[in-house]
């Protein structure tokens, strides 16, 4: 008989050496599958002063119609060397008809978004639908996020605008990325 405990985990696809197709639904956000890495600058009022920072974000899918999330940075000193990690995000993309998104993004600070927005040529715009706190998580009352694509598809640019800590939406951070492999869809 049978035993699936002794079977090792399934893969992405139908079959151990298949690569999964995207979901036709993915078509608006193709172009964002991959890893990226690069560095941007951060501010805020609540800040003595602006920041560096290094990041690294996958998108990833396994043929269902939504994008696996994740989003890694790291501070900088004045000399671009690593002071620590920074921010920490996982979370999922739902992408709808007519290149609507919903998004919700985790962080193990106790922050979770639940965004929403749309993909269109090469960009996704998204905003707080809702924000859930833990006891303890600092305030954190909107967000917005936009991401585009660049550069025939090798370059991905960030922003993020932040309500926070008794502050008004308002930018927050601002990366260029690149595709870590260097190869473009």
């Amino acid at each position: 008989m049978h035993d699936p405990a002794q079977q090792p985990p399934f893969p992405d696809a139908l079959r151990p050496d298949a690569v999964p197709a995207p979901h036709p639904l993915l078509a608006p956000v193709t172009g964002l599958i991959g890893t990226w890495v690069g560095r941007g600058r951060g501010t805020y009022p609540t800040l003595d002063e602006e920041f560096t920072y290094a990041q690294q974000v996958t998108f990833s899918h396994d043929g269902r119609p939504f994008l696996q999330f994740e989003a890694r940075a790291w501070l900088l000193d004045a000399d671009g060397r690593p002071l620590r990690p920074s921010a920490r995000e996982t979370g999922w993309w739902r992408l709808q008809p007519e290149g609507r998104v919903e998004a919700l993004i985790t962080q193990p600070t106790g922050i979770a978004e639940i965004l929403v927005g749309g993909a269109d040529a090469g960009a996704v715009d998204l905003a707080s639908h809702g924000v859930a706190l833990t006891p303890t998580a600092k305030e954190v009352t909107a967000t917005r996020r936009r991401y585009t694509v660049t550069d025939e598809g090798a370059a991905l640019e960030f922003t993020h605008d932040l309500a926070a800590v008794g502050q008004p939406l308002q930018h927050h951070l601002a990366a260029r990325l690149v595709r870590a492999d260097g190869v473009t869809p």
